[in-house]
């Protein structure tokens, strides 16, 4: 199946897109400048995307246009403390080759995943590695271009 989708949060905020003139209206365009805005295909039923898009899309046609209201249990969960990690300052440090990372900025991790540091004093540095959308509710419009 390939689409067009705009994700917006709550408050109206366009968080994603596959639309060009949607992107640049965002902001977003701006913030990645080499990402492609062009229609997604997706396997429907293979898990490439989250949970909630994916039972959304089930049944719609070529043509159709939906609104998709994701509750968070269905998309990125609910924001845990397991998802907030704790270093010791010094360890953090050394690994980081003498500098300490800012309130603010962010850490990537062996997988990969970004986590926003959120704490820094002598001791402990903590970064929270919760996904940035966790507890938000999503609501997708989408047009389906094609089914296969």
């Amino acid at each position: 199946m390939t689409l067009e989708y705009t994700g917006r949060l709550d408050d109206g905020t366009v968080f994603d897109t596959s639309k060009q003139s949607v992107a640049e209206e965002a902001g977003l365009a701006e913030a990645q400048p080499d990402r492609e805005y062009t229609p997604l295909t997706v396997d429907v039923g293979a898990g490439q995307v989250i949970e909630g898009m994916e039972e959304g899309l089930v049944g719609l046609e070529a043509g159709e246009t939906d609104t998709l209201t994701i509750p968070p249990e269905e998309a990125y969960g609910q924001p845990s403390d397991e998802h907030v990690e704790e270093f010791e300052t010094d360890e953090l440090r050394e690994l980081l080759g003498g500098q300490l990372p800012e309130e603010g900025a962010y850490l990537e991790a062996q997988d990969g995943s970004q986590g926003e540091v959120v704490h820094v004093d002598e001791e402990v540095v903590r970064a929270d590695f919760n996904p940035p959308l966790a507890g938000e509710t999503l609501t997708f419009d989408v047009e389906i271009l094609e089914v296969n």
